[in-house]
């Protein structure tokens, strides 16, 4: 490994964050931010920044009218103090309309996130936003986490500001500390993941992300277990086989498994892996292309997931399978019309080597099933049909039992991350049918084709395994402008869901 790959490791996480519970009129810090609602009366000040327009000799409501803020979500103004605050500027940001309840936790992460976006270059910053629960400093800490974040890795010249160096919460709320240091390790997590998608190919073939998770996985205190190409031929693995077989950069398949041993329950994470997918011989548009490098985004949130629960401590064994390929057009790739013997036994018929993602995680998830976890959740930016049917920022969630569907989608919402449930209709499975295999890999209707997607997938989950797909094609990459504590590119989506999962199934949170 050279030493520009070591740095890479070492450096998907730069800001810090702690708890203090001074007032918020006496921090030292280079930045504090509070939260204003808008109102019919104009924009008013929401609780946590106490003292605040007192300090500022009770004009704060008439400055903020005075620079036209609003107070809508989002929203970001920057008063200077004239050394009425330790703090030389205060940073308003909008929380939208106020609750008649606690403040929502999304709210919260999403006001945290733009304010720490805007205050790059900025060393410290201290949150005086409503965090009068542990659950509400959590949301503070981790929408500033992942609102600090930047890909800098590749600029070499132009102006460029750092993001905030650190950040400090202000509560003293009980169990504020442990919820912030929670919030510290997911973001980490979440961080590293989306540094992954941002990578170009050329970067992060399936060898190389391989080894990162071998690192990393093993300094996180996970058994790491890799097969090379050789070993998945052996293996029987026909499916990443023959997805990677026209790329130079052979596959692998990753085994993270994560173990406790108070642990009375194991579950399984899957994730799609491909580190570019140019459609293969079924040859992408250009239009279509030049963001595939976050196909990667399911192994990567399935590996981020792992690292956080593994240094979460979460008193379960989880088990995590990375199915990394490059879909490359070459004299060696699979051809449509090609059939493939998989990892379950089972031959599929290739008619359309753009829907390759399938074929690599039937082997991960049929492998995943010799596990015997009582859940396996799948994880892929599987389908262009999902963007069609729910937009680019909520995820699709099927399953093979309604109840575990609705957990998954009820977990994914608690971490802001949105999802629908969707159901897999029986009429869509004729469609799979092939004259000459168990099933083909693509329906020849592209009606209904994100759950057409999903049932495939459903045929090689063993009988008596609870499963879950979550097709996440949109949310994973964001290619507009950033909002919230969201960036532009990669997202790092779904790695909180998982994580909330694992604590689901552990009895924690």
């Amino acid at each position: 490994m050279c030493a520009g790959q070591e740095a890479w490791i070492a450096s998907a996480h730069v800001t810090t964050v702690r708890v203090n519970a001074s007032e918020p009129v006496s921090i030292e810090a280079d930045a504090l931010i509070v939260g204003v609602h808008a109102t019919p009366d104009g924009p008013t000040q929401a609780p946590g920044a106490d003292g605040l327009d007192q300090a500022l000799g009770g004009r704060l409501a008439e400055i903020l009218n005075a620079v036209g803020f609003t107070g809508k979500a989002e929203e970001i103004a920057k008063i200077p103090t004239f050394g009425a605050l330790p703090a030389p500027v205060v940073a308003v940001v909008g929380l939208g309309d106020r609750p008649d309840g606690d403040h929502d936790p999304e709210t919260l992460r999403r006001a945290a996130g733009a304010a720490a976006r805007s205050l790059a270059g900025t060393a410290s910053a201290a949150f005086a936003l409503p965090a009068a629960t542990a659950e509400q400093a959590e949301a503070v800490a981790i929408g500033g986490l992942l609102g600090a974040y930047d890909f800098a890795r590749y600029r070499t010249h132009g102006e460029h500001r750092a993001p905030v160096g650190e950040l400090v919460v202000l509560s003293d709320a009980p169990g504020a500390e442990e919820a912030v240091r929670h919030a510290a390790e997911v973001a980490t997590s979440v961080n590293l993941v989306r540094d992954l998608v941002n990578t170009p190919p050329s970067d992060l073939s399936p060898a190389r992300f391989a080894e990162i998770a071998r690192e990393m996985g093993g300094q996180a205190g996970l058994s790491v277990e890799v097969l090379d190409e050789t070993e998945l031929k052996e293996g029987g693995y026909g499916g990443i086989v023959g997805v990677g077989q026209g790329s130079a950069n052979p596959p692998r398949l990753v085994r993270l498994a994560y173990r406790h041993p108070e642990a009375a329950r194991t579950i399984a994470f899957v994730g799609k892996g491909i580190t570019f997918d140019s459609g293969g011989l079924s040859l992408k548009p250009a239009a279509s292309m030049d963001w595939m490098k976050s196909d990667m985004g399911g192994a990567g949130a399935v590996f981020g997931s792992l690292l956080a629960i593994s240094r979460l401590g979460l008193p379960i064994n989880v088990v995590g399978y990375l199915c990394l390929a490059e879909n490359m057009p070459s004299g060696q790739a699979q051809r449509p019309s090609d059939v493939l013997h998989t990892y379950s036994g089972k031959t599929v018929e290739v008619l359309d080597t753009d829907a390759e993602g399938r074929l690599v995680l039937i082997d991960g998830i049929a492998r995943a099933a010799e596990d015997g976890p009582e859940l396996i959740v799948d994880v892929a930016t599987l389908t262009g049909a999902q963007i069609v049917a729910l937009g680019w920022r909520t995820s699709g969630v099927m399953s093979n039992d309604d109840a575990l569907r609705e957990e998954v989608v009820e977990i994914a919402g608690a971490q802001g991350e949105g999802a629908w449930g969707m159901p897999l209709p029986e009429e869509l499975r004729k469609g799979l049918d092939s004259p000459i295999a168990d099933i083909a890999n693509l329906q020849p209707e592209r009606w209904g084709s994100m759950l057409a997607a999903g049932i495939f997938l459903r045929e090689f989950v063993p009988d008596g395994v609870r499963w879950a797909h979550i097709d996440m094609a949109g949310p994973a990459f964001n290619k507009s402008e950033p909002h919230g504590y969201t960036p532009k590119g990669g997202t790092g989506a779904i790695t909180r869901t998982l994580v909330g999962i694992a604590e689901r199934y552990a009895g924690r949170r």
